[in-house]
C-alpha cells in the first residue's frame, strides 16, 4: 500500500451523541468509538507526555530502551495526533530523535536487543509517510537490512536476542517480522523469500493443540498464540492451518500464561483477533475496555512488570484499533 496516498486521519466528533468516530481523509466513517476509550486514551497520553525526558526517553523500566520509546510514539501516532504540528509534535520528534540516536551508523542496529530492533523497526516504519523528518527513510532502510542480513545467517531462518544468533524463538520473531511487514507496507523493499522463510518458522513452533511454542512446537501460551495468528494474518494467510488452528486454541486458552506478560499480551491480542475475525474482536475488545478502565491509575498510567511506559503503551495501542488510524492495523 502506498504510504503518500493516506495523509493525516482525523477523528470526526458525532454531534450530540458524544461518540468519536474514526475515518481516514479520503475514507468512510468507521465504527463509533466509545466514550470509554477515548478517555483511557486520552489519559494515558497525557501521562506518557508528561513522564518524557528531555531526552526523549521514560526514567521507568524499560523506558529508555528503543523499542518502548518506539511503542510509546506508536500510540501518540495511533491516536490520529498531528506528528508535524500538532500538541504532540515534540513529543513525537523527542521520541525519533532518541530512537536514531541509538542506531548503530554502520550496521543500523538499534539498540542492544533484536527485540528493540524490531519494535524501533516497526515505529520507524509506521511514522515514514507520517512524520516530516528526512532521517526517517535512510534509517528505516538501516533497520531492515539488518533484519534480513541476521535472518540470511539465522539456520532457522528466524531471530532471537542476539543479531548473530544461531537459535531463534517466536517472540522475538513476532517483533521482527511484523516490522518487515510494515516496513513493505512503507514501501521498503522486503524480499518475498524472507517473508515465507519466517513463516515456515512459524509453522514449524505450531503445536498439536494449537498456539504456538517457544522454540518449538510445544507449550502454547496466549501471547504467542497471538503472534503467530498476526503473522500469518498479515501475510493473507487467512486459512492456513496454523492460523486456523491458533485461534480456535485462543478462543478456549486466550490467557493461559499470560499474568506475567499481560500488557504484552493485550497488544498481540487486539491486532491478531481484529485481523481474522472481526466479531470475536468486538466482543475481546469491549472486555479489554472494561478491564483497562479499572486498570488504569488516577495519574493515566498502568502498572505492570515492565515499568509503566511499557505497559501504558501496549494497553492503548490494544485500544488503537477502535481508531484504526496506523497502516499496520489496517484490515
Amino acid at each position: 500500500m502506498s504510504r503518500g496516498r493516506l495523509g493525516l486521519a482525523v477523528a470526526v466528533l458525532l454531534l450530540g451523541g458524544g461518540l468519536v468516530s474514526a475515518q481516514s481523509i479520503f475514507g468512510s466513517v468507521g465504527d463509533p468509538v466509545p466514550p470509554e476509550v477515548e478517555q483511557i486514551y486520552q489519559k494515558g497520553l497525557k501521562y506518557l507526555v508528561g513522564k518524557q525526558t528531555k531526552a526523549g526517553t521514560w526514567e521507568d523500566g524499560y523506558g529508555q530502551q528503543p523499542g518502548v520509546i518506539a511503542l510509546a510514539m506508536l500510540s501518540i501516532l495511533a491516536h490520529g495526533e498531528d506528528p508535524n504540528y500538532g500538541p504532540y509534535a515534540g513529543t513525537v520528534k523527542s521520541c525519533l530523535d532518541a530512537i536514531l540516536k541509538q542506531q548503530n551508523a554502520a550496521n543500523g542496529y538499534i539498540g542492544g536487543s533484536m527485540y528493540n530492533h524490531g519494535f524501533a523497526t516497526l515505529g520507524l516504519a509506521e511514522a515514514y509517510g507520517m512524520v516530516q523528518d528526512d532521517r526517517i527513510g535512510p534509517a528505516l532502510e538501516k533497520a531492515v537490512g539488518l533484519i534480513l542480513s541476521t535472518q540470511k545467517t539465522n539456520p532457522y531462518g528466524a531471530w532471537r536476542y542476539n543479531p548473530g544468533g544461531n537459535d531463534a524463538d517466536t517472540t522475538v520473531s513476532g517483533a521482527c517480522l511484523v516490522a518487515l511487514y510494515a516496513a513493505q507496507n512503507a514501501g521498503v523493499a522486503v524480499p518475498q523469500p524472507a517473508i515465507e522463510r519466517a513463516l515456515k518458522y512459524y509453522t514449524s513452533c505450531a503445536c498439536p493443540e494449537g498456539g504456538f511454542g517457544y522454540t518449538g512446537a510445544n507449550g502454547p501460551n496466549g501471547p504467542r498464540a497471538a503472534i503467530g495468528i498476526l503473522v500469518f494474518a498479515l501475510a493473507r494467510r487467512y486459512q492456513a492451518r496454523e492460523l486456523t488452528a491458533a485461534l480456535q486454541w485462543f478462543k478456549g486458552n486466550g490467557t493461559t500464561n499470560s499474568e506475567s506478560y499481560y500488557f504484552y499480551f493485550l497488544y498481540y491480542a487486539a491486532q491478531a483477533l481484529f485481523q481474522v475475525d472481526f466479531a470475536y474482536w468486538r466482543e475481546w475488545n469491549g472486555q479489554n475496555v472494561s478491564r483497562l478502565k479499572q486498570l488504569q491509575q488516577a495519574d493515566g498510567s498502568f502498572k505492570g512488570n515492565h515499568g509503566e511506559t511499557f505497559s501504558t503503551s501496549a494497553a492503548l495501542l490494544s485500544l488503537a484499533l477502535n481508531y484504526r488510524f496506523l497502516p499496520i492495523y489496517e484490515r
